[in-house]
């Protein structure tokens, strides 16, 4: 491999680099199907204590 094509590889590997670090992805970071879970039994458990919170206040201020 002659000189001229070892520092053009290694010139074109730099910009790359650099231009992967500037676009970042769309991507949604990924969840675990057990993290999913355990976040929806979150959210009903919060659902719930909120219904509650409200029914509390109704009869109180009946």
């Amino acid at each position: 491999m002659n000189r001229k094509k070892k520092i053009n590889q290694i010139l074109k590997k730099k910009i790359k680099k650099q231009n992967s670090k500037l676009h970042s992805s769309n991507k949604p970071k990924y969840i675990s199907k057990a993290e999913r879970a355990k976040m929806e039994l979150e959210a009903e458990q919060a659902e719930v204590s909120i219904e509650q919170e409200l029914k509390d206040q109704e009869s109180s201020a009946s």
